[in-house]
């Protein structure tokens, strides 16, 4: 028979969202477990912005989530802010930079943030148990829960689930936050994957496989959003932050516009080259804005060489709709493998915003990815979850 024991609070999940919870439950004594199946904390921590962890964005804006609930998350965000984890970061002297449009990353290896987390963890009220996997939870009655592990039964207040979303499955990512919520009868809306990168159609695969490589500032539009940032041709498809961006709003079957010169007026460019140099080939005129293997890839052979003075209107037009209004079809997106975010989740419609309890569920807490709210690229996730896990830690 499995040993039996007795905590305040059982936090299932010990990344960005649990271990803040962590840390906010046991400054108020409460006694904390924080389990989790992989074997190392925080690992998306370590692995994000490149090892150095985009862990917020000097400029936290609401307009910037997604959710099918799209006020939910304003509550968490406006008492826990940007400003608060940058304190707590700076209390700890972690060095960090701004990288562009207020993405702040540590100057050094994302472990420093981690090791801050788990520091604040160290205490006599918190311990982290990692390698554990949950075999079943129970409900018995109000604010009282039984998890059992392949090594101790586990009886608990309060049931935090900060499990995450299915993006990167080789960091231990799975649907087990998800299943938990149809356990307790909760909705669950449709999950895909966001911030990952797009696939092509086999034929523009093939045309453009040789543009490997290149990145080339563009302005990125679907619908009525639009992404200026960088894109990068790679050999499945595109990403960079302007396709990553737009693929959170992308659905299959759909086409996307990219102005590949965005501060430019390409006619007017055009013109003027024609104008004070008219014997001068189209290719020479472009390969001065964009890459040189682009321009080769994007017009015909017959275009490239032609003289400026030669072109016809009709051509001139068919040159700027190239480059200022091309348009193409993802076949599709290169799926949780690569996304960096989950779309969807834990309907929001069930959760209080105030405390992150399940409405008809006392006791019961979601946070973070789990749930149906989705941030841009740029540390806006992260603060999410830092919000949602402070704001539960009050509670719990």
């Amino acid at each position: 028979m499995k040993p039996l024991i007795k905590t305040d609070v059982i936090i299932v999940g010990a990344g960005a969202a649990g271990l803040m919870c962590a840390i906010e439950s046991g400054k108020r004594h409460r006694k904390v477990i924080v389990i989790d199946h992989a074997n190392k904390a925080g690992k998306k921590i370590l692995m994000s912005g490149g090892g150095r962890c985009n862990f917020t964005n000097y400029y936290i804006d609401y307009s910037k989530y997604l959710s099918s609930n799209p006020h939910f998350f304003k509550s968490a965000l406006s008492r826990y802010t940007q400003w608060d984890f940058i304190d707590l970061v700076k209390s700890h002297h972690i060095p960090f930079h701004e990288k562009s449009d207020g993405q702040l990353f540590c100057d050094n290896k994302a472990k420093e943030l981690l090791g801050m987390l788990l520091s604040c963890c160290d205490n006599q009220y918190t311990e982290i148990k990692l390698d554990t996997v949950i075999e079943s939870i129970q409900h018995v009655g109000e604010h009282q829960y039984f998890i059992t592990t392949q090594h101790a039964t586990i009886q608990c207040e309060s049931l935090v689930i900060a499990t995450g979303g299915l993006s990167i499955p080789t960091m231990g990512a799975s649907p087990f936050g998800y299943q938990i919520a149809q356990q307790f009868n909760l909705k669950v809306l449709p999950t895909r994957a966001g911030l990952v990168p797009f696939t092509l159609y086999p034929d523009d695969k093939l045309k453009y496989t040789e543009l490997t490589g290149v990145s080339v500032e563009s302005e990125v539009s679907h619908k009525n959003i639009t992404f200026h940032e960088n894109i990068l041709f790679t050999h499945r498809g595109l990403s960079g932050p302007a396709i990553l961006q737009i693929s959170s709003y992308w659905q299959g079957g759909d086409a996307v516009d990219i102005n590949l010169l965005p501060n430019h007026d390409l006619l007017f460019e055009l013109h003027e080259a024609s104008r004070h140099n008219p014997d001068q080939q189209v290719k020479t005129v472009l390969s001065k804005l964009l890459p040189k293997r682009l321009v080769m890839t994007y017009l015909s052979e017959a275009l490239l060489h032609r003289a400026l003075k030669s072109l016809t209107p009709s051509e001139i037009t068919t040159i700027v709709k190239q480059f200022q209004a091309w348009q193409i079809k993802p076949s599709g997106t290169e799926g949780y493998r690569t996304a960096e975010v989950t779309l969807g989740g834990v309907d929001c419609c069930e959760i209080s915003s105030k405390t992150m309890e399940v409405r008809d569920r006392p006791g019961l807490y979601f946070i973070g990815e789990v749930l149906d709210v989705t941030g841009w690229l740029g540390g806006y996730n992260f603060q999410w979850a830092w919000s949602s896990g402070w704001v539960a830690g009050q509670e719990v």
